[in-house]
């Protein structure tokens, strides 16, 4: 494999043929630098972080869409939590969908580290949610659990991976750089663990 900006040929009518001719002469004049390949374990570690990443992705999305239902049935919570993946808000929309309509009942989850208070959630609470509203938001809800508990599975499989290729040490090794959290399984599986093969930090960037 190599980047495909050294082997760009001049403008013109191409065939395969031609092309594949102008690759061999590339390469028999030493024109050409073979790309890296990273080893087995690591494209392994990138297939399981990649997919992890795209998960996290699609739950990020049914939370959107949890809200914009909520907000069809002129119901405000994203105005008054701070998150809406939270412990409080997942209890009123877990009462709202058990068919709780008194909001001084949904407003009891609130705790007193809200900044919002009593009246202004209970406020942002009235609305209408119909039987397709509650169906939505069921069904989303249901959708998030079941990717939530894919997470923890790719997770378990990553630290597994981690620890049969011994590459524990190097992923603690990351968390010891500032701003660098535990998941840094992401950053061994983009650039590896053979430091040799990039010669600088611009290098490392691109």
């Amino acid at each position: 494999m190599v980047n495909v900006r050294h082997i760009k040929n001049v403008p013109g009518h191409k065939t395969d043929k031609k092309d594949s001719k102008w690759i061999v002469k590339l390469l028999m004049s030493g024109l050409l630098q073979g790309s890296f390949i990273p080893p087995k374990p690591i494209r392994e570690l990138r297939d399981l972080t990649r997919y992890r990443r795209k998960i996290i992705g699609q739950i990020a999305s049914e939370k959107n869409r949890s809200q914009k239902v909520l907000e069809d049935a002129n119901i405000k919570l994203s105005s008054v939590v701070s998150n809406m993946s939270g412990a409080t808000a997942t209890m009123i929309i877990d009462a709202m969908i058990a068919g709780e309509e008194d909001v001084e009942k949904l407003a009891r989850p609130r705790h007193g580290k809200m900044q919002t208070n009593k009246k202004e959630l209970q406020s942002a609470l009235k609305g209408e949610l119909a039987d397709h509203h509650k169906f939505m938001l069921t069904t989303i809800m249901e959708s998030i659990t079941e990717k939530e508990a894919l997470i923890e599975k790719l997770d378990k499989r990553i630290d597994e991976h981690l620890k049969s290729n011994e590459l524990t040490l190097d992923s603690e090794l990351l968390q010891t750089i500032p701003g660098v959290g535990k998941n840094t399984a992401g950053i061994l599986a983009e650039i590896g663990n053979d430091m040799e093969r990039i010669p600088n930090e611009q290098h490392l960037a691109s």
